[in-house]
């Protein structure tokens, strides 16, 4: 026997008695736990169980085991395979049916997740978090996050952020954010030195001095013109008459010197992030350094979310110390 549902609230109430009279096991999808019915219809909509863990940030495993209880306790199956596509049964569709209509009456408020605003120095965004921001996104796409890639020194001074990772010259964190921070904490001091790509120079033929260079074209990222202790290779370019590119883009400066034979200015452990690049100490007298600073919005510093954010990017550079050793 079946039903159709009538117009009408009236009509609907009408329906749904109609319906768990002949489906008495539904009368039980009142008594599911919130976050159980939570679990099922979000992997109902997302018609996958890992793309539904990402979006309540649980483990894949806890949610299959909490559906795999509510089906035993039902005594009924909610979910079928075809081929490789998740789809709910008539039962699984019955019961969807039943506690979407529960949570209109009960007008259930979404969980609205806090914006967290992280800026960034866009080479550490690029070679160093990056990775570790997309896990995060994997493991939990309910996530509210807006990345900001800083560029230079303007860019810093004009942001406003929760979270701030900056690169600063010298042994001070200055010239810094300018709205109110937690104590800077310094997480690692970079050395820099040109870069080659190894297809690109034999070893016996890569330049041994600051002269040779003169045999290359060189690349340089218009950010790094700004910066003091970046002298020695600015000056080398900026006396350059011919073989010279300026690049607006960090990401294309890395692919000039991959793929054109280029030698630009890197951080020290690029060789580390690019198996196919290779330093070339000894061409400068003087150190090329800077040092990562990491501060966080006074005034939400509290939060969890954001706590959270600080321990994955403690985290991520502890696990690449040695990264950053001389």
């Amino acid at each position: 026997m079946s039903f159709t549902e009538p117009a009408g609230r009236q009509g609907s109430a009408d329906y749904r008695w109609a319906q768990e009279a002949s489906e008495p096991w539904l009368a039980q999808a009142a008594t599911i736990p919130a976050e159980v019915a939570r679990y099922f219809l979000v992997s109902a909509r997302c018609g996958c169980f890992m793309q539904a863990a990402r979006s309540l940030n649980v483990r894949s495993t806890l949610l299959r085991k909490q559906l795999a209880q509510l089906e035993q306790e039902l005594q009924h199956t909610l979910f079928s395979f075809q081929g490789s596509a998740l789809s709910l049964t008539r039962e699984g569709q019955q019961l969807q049916a039943k506690l979407v209509a529960l949570a209109n009456e009960r007008k259930l408020p979404v969980i609205e997740q806090p914006l967290i605003r992280l800026a960034v120095a866009e080479s550490i965004l690029h070679d160093i978090l990056g990775r570790d921001l997309i896990a995060l996104l994997r493991r939990n796409a309910s996530v509210r996050l807006e990345i900001i890639a800083l560029d230079s020194e303007l860019s810093l001074r004009a942001v406003s952020a929760d979270i701030v990772l900056w690169l600063a010259h010298g042994d001070t964190p200055y010239p810094g954010p300018t709205f109110a921070i937690s104590k800077p904490q310094r997480l690692a001091r970079l050395d820099y030195l040109p870069h080659i790509a190894k297809r690109y120079s034999r070893v016996t033929a890569r330049p041994a001095s600051a002269e040779d260079l003169a045999d290359f074209m060189l690349v340089q990222w218009q950010h790094d013109r700004q910066i003091g202790s970046f002298q020695p290779w600015n000056q080398l370019v900026e006396q350059r008459l011919a073989g010279v590119v300026q690049m607006q883009s960090y990401e294309l400066m890395l692919e000039m010197i991959r793929c054109s034979a280029c030698i630009g200015l890197l951080p020290a452990y690029m060789s580390r992030f690019d198996r196919g690049l290779v330093a070339l100490p000894g061409l400068f007298d003087e150190p090329m350094q800077l040092q990562a600073w990491l501060a966080v919005n006074a005034q939400t510093q509290t939060v969890e979310e954001v706590q959270a954010l600080v321990e994955l990017i403690h985290h991520t550079f502890d696990e690449r110390h040695e990264w950053f050793q001389p």
